[in-house]
């Protein structure tokens, strides 16, 4: 009896959505470790949540394969190799290789009708049809960035981090560096994220513009749209850093170094005074960054990502390199809720580099870039999937016990 072929029609270019990632793992193109299968929840409105294996390498270095695969590279670099599926202790600056329990197995590029997956060890064959290549891109998820660990996806053969080359089949390895804070992890836990695209495609300044006068992107600190005169766009639509509020209020973070480790397991568990050094709103509304330290501030603008837009926000260049500001990208389909909901803020993860570095309120600090969703995803970021951050103000990660700022 022949079997039903499903087929997966991309016809736009863009990131695909839960219902396309989806279909993908069930082509077998996103697969993960047989004890460990995918779990529903690991599905996001535009990406999939990737976990971490059974064991850890502490490394020397960090690296980039190139001409080898990651674990023949790890195999040369490596200390000392120890398993996670208990638990284990990260210590901070030190540089660790964790292979992931999902695989990439990404179809070459054929011209449509061509069957890319055909059926080889799953029971239902799926037929990609599209015109682009697909490739992959991984970030950092909120809370990982927001505890100053520092990861980057390492695929073999790679000379770039987070990025996926069509056609990439084989195993993802995660680099992990806690920078501010131990941090126990075990098996399972998810520090990271992927995004597939089909083609590649970015809004122009013109499109950013666009979307802003018809469907608000960004709002002030009253949750009005600003108006479009005001919205300062350059390759991105750049938004700026929020130093400004009422006597004694607080408006930033510092991590405290030192402290005790923290279990990613126990979720609003931590006493905040116990890891960060408040920072209080000063008349003169600018602030001294001290070299290698850790800090968390918020966006004084509001944003919001349509239903029909994803987006990465990425740190901005300063032409200097003083300043690193966001480690975890990602903003999800629904982040912020409808343009009547008035936006939520981005929190910014910053560090200053070698020299002491000032900051004013009101200094740009990122750039959000967009890309449109292939199709509108099933579900959107937001309170019906529980998601951690929305409508956030001035937030911590999830593990401290805290009220929004």
């Amino acid at each position: 009896m022949t079997k039903e072929i499903e087929e997966v029609f991309l016809r736009t270019k863009g990131i695909l959505p839960v219902q396309k990632l989806r279909k993908l793992a069930k082509a077998g193109i996103i697969r993960s470790d047989s004890n460990y299968p995918l779990q529903d929840n690991q599905f996001q409105p535009n990406s999939i949540d990737l976990r971490l294996g059974a064991k850890a390498y502490r490394v020397r270095c960090s690296f980039l394969p190139e001409d080898e695969t990651v674990q023949s590279k790890v195999d040369k670099l490596k200390q000392y190799e120890f398993s996670i599926e208990d638990g284990a202790v990260l210590e901070p600056n030190c540089v660790y290789i964790i292979p992931l329990l999902e695989q990439l197995h990404l179809p070459g590029h054929v011209p449509p009708q061509k069957t890319l997956f055909d059926g080889e060890e799953v029971s239902d064959p799926i037929k990609i049809v599209s015109d682009e290549h697909l490739t992959a891109k991984a970030n950092p998820k909120s809370t990982t960035g927001r505890l100053d660990i520092f990861t980057r996806v390492i695929t073999d053969h790679s000379h770039r981090f987070e990025e996926i080359r069509s056609g990439y089949s084989g195993n993802l390895y995660l680099e992990v560096v806690p920078k501010s804070f131990p941090i126990q992890v075990r098996t399972g836990q998810r520090l990271n994220q992927l995004r597939i695209r089909h083609g590649y495609t970015l809004l122009s300044d013109q499109d950013i513009l666009r979307t802003h006068h018809s469907d608000p992107l960004l709002f002030d600190e009253q949750g009005d749209a600003i108006p479009m005169d005001e919205i300062k766009v350059s390759n991105g639509l750049f938004m700026s850093v929020n130093l400004h509020g009422d006597e004694g209020q607080i408006v930033g973070y510092k991590a405290k170094k030192h402290r005790d480790l923290i279990n990613l397991e126990n979720v609003n568990h931590y006493s905040v005074e116990d890891f960060w050094e408040p920072i209080y709103y000063q008349k003169d509304d600018h602030l001294i960054l001290e070299p290698e330290a850790f800090y968390i501030f918020a966006s004084k603008e509001r944003c919001r990502i349509p239903t029909h837009l994803a987006a990465e926000m990425i740190a901005y260049d300063t032409g200097s390199g003083e300043l690193r500001t966001h480690y975890a990208g990602f903003f999800d389909s629904g982040f912020g809720g409808s343009a009547e909901a008035g936006g939520a803020r981005a929190v910014l993860e910053v560090r200053s580099h070698d020299v002491p570095f000032l900051i004013e309120d009101g200094q740009t600090f990122c750039s959000m870039k967009f890309e449109p969703n292939t199709e509108i995803p099933e579900f959107v970021y937001g309170t019906e999937i529980k998601s951690n951050y929305q409508g956030q103000g001035l937030k911590l990660g999830k593990h401290f016990k805290q009220e929004d700022e």
